[in-house]
């Protein structure tokens, strides 16, 4: 492989220009491709086959209205109370939503209200309008007694006979008729009355209209899911938002209505971009030098962003597919650019020949970060293995970028490299090293760089491995802690930046309404068969005071009725809100009564909605966290295997692996789900962790943390394959790798932490997450913990059994064979 690489350094560093025309033609048919072909993004994440699903579609089947994608608006006056002009403004308006084609129908609130607030009033005048009735048809059917044994008298004495007692008793069964017929209308009528006892019952605790008339909710239903509804169609909703302002009415809707996923870089990430640059310039010294991994991380990014927007005409890609690939694709692509840059710098100094140079820097620093950039792919393309098809999806998406990111480093790199010549190095440097100010040799002897193993960080913690590691040992732990407490769950209204829409009416809707408004639960019952229309309401109320038993529900509304009188439809409201633990329970709690519930009223009750799909989806991903770990964890325990011929150095390379991992997930959890420091990183409403975040965070820390170790304990093994000893080696091969991995990781840390306050607040977590983790991992893990130890074992570090090391492959990561072969061939 670093052969094959070396030709490949060589090739664009000699040609230049054709290598540019190629990429640029490239990166044109991507971007044309995803002009075209690019389809809204996803804001919703499904998983087939489970239950949620199953019951959606049966829904979907029997009850089509009632299976549509739901907006929530929240309407609230400035007048105290909702004026009649602006209770008719509100009308209008769901008369408008109605209008659309996307929408099945809308609920005008204030309608809605005064029909629940008048139910309980029509009952007792119905009840009254039954006694009336039932006082009438007893006087009927006490006259028609009479009437009966009169005529049966007259007819004893002969005062009856012929046609006239026959006309009698003709009008006799007349009246009977007409009397059994009204105490059959009256029957069903307190049939009826009585199931409009129970349901007004069941609705009581049910409002549009807040108690205090400051606040109204309605909910705007569309005939599709809500994430196959487009950014255009849900516009159109949200647009009639001006003509009730004028009104003074203050409309707040929704997320789901107002989620813009089209934008995946905000100010957050231009600023991490920004120090990233500020770092390089730093470390390198010249614009042209620093430009090139930022123009590399730039160009992998349009490539593999590109690619995966084109690809959304065959794919549903959700809205974080874009965002991780972009986040992703900016750190790796910049750093690993700056790993060969430094390389072929490095050679420079040494007076080794541009071209030259170019090609062994992408031989050698090439064949790590080809190496480096697999470990990353196959950690982010094993989220396939979850079986969670929206996640397997975003890996592959991932995994995609970093492939385009290695690419370009190996290829346009080289070319760009060769074009800027001796601007690869600031003027003084050159003159340091025996260079006039244009790279040409003024000597033949060129000084080099002065070893300072004996110096720095790296000579500190050798020198003081135990207090080192008892240190490192307690931070982790501290910053752990919280991880313990971990709940996986999907953003809601309440995650969303505070001055939002979407935060105002989940806030107005939990201040007025009560937490639980915010996520209802969707109940399906299936009911026995052969049921009359009065039987399966009775039914479907039955199951209706089952439900409402749960301890974790406020109310339980019936919602519709199939025509087959077979399937109903419910709405509850649970007491908290759609993230909160409660909610998890009460749904739970329906499950479970389930076999009750149907050996009480013979229905079979499932659950579905947003809320429930939310739970039952972080559940499968928290289910699938292990096995990805453990697939994780076998990986790196290999590849170390074989990078760096030690049995010993790949538990230590895992083991931090672990550490960082834990601190990061603490201190995602202490922020986003705690909510310390809260108002610094603009968590407004703590609750659930994003439910893919841990398994992103275990892919592409992974992958980062192996990046590092492999850069810093590299340097080690070849010192000591070079017959330094063993102790020695960890401060040389430290001193080696310390600036570029240390400038590496800041720039990392700078384009994640950009993200924590990225447009799209479901990517927040993330960024935070994976600028944590890599910060603990380079500076605490691979820089202080990995020295200290591999110092404390010595030769014991490198112990690998004979046998072993005959059946393992050298990889030859960091292309020492085709140095040795590049020295005694200069001219290869």
């Amino acid at each position: 492989m670093a052969t094959l690489l070396y030709r490949l350094g060589l090739l664009s560093a000699r040609k230049p220009w054709a290598v540019i025309i190629a990429w640029l033609l490239l990166l044109g048919g991507v971007s044309g491709a995803a002009a075209a072909f690019r389809t809204p993004l996803s804001s919703t994440m499904t998983v087939e086959g489970l239950e949620f699903q199953q019951t959606l579609d049966t829904l979907k089947r029997e009850i089509p209205d009632a299976a549509g994608g739901i907006g929530t608006v929240v309407f609230r006056t400035e007048a105290g109370r909702f004026t009649p002009a602006q209770q008719a403004a509100v009308a209008k308006a769901v008369t408008d939503w109605e209008a659309l084609p996307q929408v099945a129908d809308a609920i005008d609130p204030f309608a809605t209200q005064k029909q629940l607030d008048e139910a309980q009033r029509k009952t007792a005048d119905g009840q009254k309008q039954l006694d009336a009735s039932e006082s009438k048809l007893r006087a009927g059917e006490a006259e028609l007694a009479k009437g009966q044994g009169q005529v049966d008298g007259a007819a004893r004495l002969g005062l009856l006979k012929g046609q006239q007692l026959t006309d009698a008793r003709a009008k006799l069964a007349a009246s009977t008729k007409q009397l059994a017929d009204g105490r059959a209308q009256l029957e069903r009528g307190k049939r009826e009355l009585a199931l409009g006892q129970r349901e007004v019952a069941l609705t009581k605790d049910t409002r549009f209209v807040s108690a205090d008339g400051t606040a109204a909710m309605t909910q705007v239903r569309f005939k599709d899911e809500i994430h196959s509804v487009s950014p255009e169609q849900r516009q159109q909703v949200t647009a009639l938002e001006g003509q009730l302002a004028k009104t003074g009415v203050k409309t707040y809707f929704g997320k789901e209505l107002i989620e813009d996923v089209s934008s995946v870089i905000g100010p957050g990430e231009i600023i991490g971009i920004v120090i990233a640059a500020i770092v390089l310039m730093v470390m390198l010294g010249t614009l042209v030098a620093a430009g090139l991994p930022l123009l590399m991380a730039i160009g992998g990014v349009a490539l593999g962003t590109g690619a995966t927007l084109a690809l959304s005409k065959v794919v549903e890609l959700n809205s974080v597919t874009p965002a991780l690939g972009l986040m992703i694709g900016i750190a790796v692509g910049i750093d690993y650019a700056l790993f060969i840059v430094n390389r072929h710098r490095e050679q420079l100094k040494t007076g080794m020949g541009r071209t030259e140079s170019i090609a062994l820097a992408v031989g050698t620093a090439g064949n790590a970060v080809t190496f480096a950039g697999m470990t990353v792919f196959i950690a982010l393309a094993a989220l396939a293995v979850t079986g969670i098809g929206f996640l397997g999806t975003m890996g592959f998406a991932a995994a995609g970028t970093v492939a385009c990111a290695v690419l370009i480093n190996l290829t346009l790199l080289p070319a760009l490299m060769s074009l800027a010549g001796h601007r690869m190095l600031p003027r003084r440097t050159w003159r340091k090293h025996g260079f006039n100010a244009r790279g040409a040799s003024l000597t033949d002897e060129h000084p080099r760089d002065a070893e300072h193993a004996d110096r720095g960080w790296g000579a500190i913690v050798t020198r003081h491995p135990w207090p080192a590691i008892v240190a490192g040992l307690a931070l982790v732990a501290f910053l752990a802690a919280p991880a313990a407490g971990l709940r996986l769950g999907l953003p809601d209204g309440g995650s969303e930046p505070q001055s939002s829409t979407g935060y105002q009416a989940y806030a107005t809707i939990g201040e007025k309404f009560g937490e639980g408004a915010n996520g209802p639960i969707v109940a399906v019952a299936t009911l026995p068969a052969g049921l009359d229309e009065l039987a399966a309401k009775d039914r479907q109320l039955d199951v209706a005071e089952a439900l409402k038993l749960n301890s974790g529900l406020v109310s339980v509304m019936p919602a519709g009725l199939s025509k087959d009188g077979r399937t109903a439809v419910y709405q509850a409201i649970p007491k908290k809100g759609p993230a909160d633990q409660a909610t998890v329970d009460a749904v739970h709690q329906i499950r479970e009564d389930a076999p009750f519930i149907k050996e009480v009223t013979g229905a079979d009750v499932k659950v579905t909605g947003q809320t429930v799909a939310n739970i039952d989806i972080s559940q499968k991903l928290a289910d699938a966290l292990p096995p990805y770990l453990l697939i994780v964890v076998g990986l790196s325990l290999v590849l170390l295997l074989m990078v760096f011929r030690s049995v010993v150095v790949p538990l230590i390379a895992t083991g931090g692996f672990l550490l960082s991992l834990a601190a990061a997930f603490g201190g995602v959890v202490a922020v986003y789900q705690e909510g310390t420091l809260g108002s610094i990183f603009g968590v407004t409403n703590p609750g659930a962790i994003l439910s893919f975040l841990p398994i992103l965070l275990i892919g592409v820390l992974f992958g980062l943390a192996m990046d590092y170790q492999m850069f810093l304990v590299s340097g080690m093994r070849e010192s000591h394959v070079h017959g330094e000893d063993a102790r020695r080696a960890v401060r040389t091969g430290f001193s080696h790798a310390a600036a570029v991995v240390t400038a590496a990781a800041i720039i990392m840390v700078s384009v994640f932490a950009g993200f924590v306050h990225a447009e799209l607040t479901m990517i927040r977590p993330i960024g935070f997450g994976l600028a944590l983790g890599v910060l603990i991992d380079a500076f605490l893990i691979r820089m202080t913990l990995t020295p200290a130890v591999m110092h404390l074992l010595g030769e014991r570090a490198w112990w690998m059994p004979r046998w072993l090391d005959r059946i393992v492959p050298d990889v030859d990561v960091e292309g020492v064979k085709l140095v040795d072969k590049v020295q005694g061939h200069p001219h290869a």
